[in-house]
C-alpha cells in the first residue's frame, strides 16, 4: 500500500512586487498554516516517509515546515523543478519515479496543476486546492510507477 499526501503551498506574500514569482516566500499567514497543518497530520498518526517538493521557494519553504514537524532535516527534501507551476501529468511522471522504499509521500506544489492533478485522483472533487491543503490517498500497490494507472482511494482533505 502506497499513501501520497498532495499539499499546495502555504499563504504566499505579495509584499515586494519587484520579486520574480518563482522567488516569493510564505507570508504570515504561510508561516503560521505550514506547521499547524503539519501537526494536524501528525496528530492523525500519519507517517511521511519521503518529501517531494517544487523548487520554488513558498512550495520549498511549506515543505521544509513539514518536515521540520517530522523531525527531519530539509536536506531530505526531494526537489523537483518540473512541479513549478506543473499541469497535472508532471506530478504523476514524478511520483511514478519515486523509491519504493518510501510507502508515505507528501507532495509540494502550485494551483492551478495542483487541483486538476488531485481532481483526476479519485472520485472524491474539490473546486480549488486552498493553500496549504492536503489531499491524501492510498492506492493498493508496491511500487510508485503503477500510482498512476493504479485505483485510488480516498483518505481525507484537510485545509487551514
Amino acid at each position: 500500500m502506497k499513501s501520497i499526501y498532495v499539499v499546495r503551498h502555504a499563504k504566499s506574500s505579495w509584499g515586494d512586487l519587484t520579486l520574480p514569482d518563482f522567488d516569493r516566500p510564505l507570508n504570515d499567514r504561510g508561516q503560521r498554516n505550514a506547521p499547524e497543518m503539519a501537526q494536524r497530520l501528525l496528530q492523525k498518526g500519519v507517517a511521511i516517509d519521503l518529501f517531494v517538493s517544487s523548487t520554488a521557494k513558498r512550495a520549498l519553504q511549506t515543505a521544509m515546515h513539514f518536515a521540520r514537524a517530522y523531525q527531519q532535516p530539509a536536506e531530505v527534501i526531494q526537489l523537483h523543478e518540473e512541479l513549478y507551476h506543473a499541469p497535472a501529468s508532471v506530478y504523476s511522471d514524478v511520483i511514478s519515479t519515486l523509491d519504493d522504499k518510501a510507502s508515505s509521500v507528501a507532495i509540494f506544489g502550485h494551483n492551478p496543476g495542483i487541483s486538476f492533478f488531485v481532481n483526476e485522483l479519485c472520485s472524491t472533487r474539490i473546486d480549488e486546492m486552498p493553500t496549504c491543503g492536503v489531499f491524501a490517498v492510498s492506492a493498493p500497490i508496491s511500487h510508485w510507477a503503477d500510482f498512476p494507472a493504479a485505483t485510488k482511494s480516498f483518505l481525507f482533505f484537510e485545509r487551514p
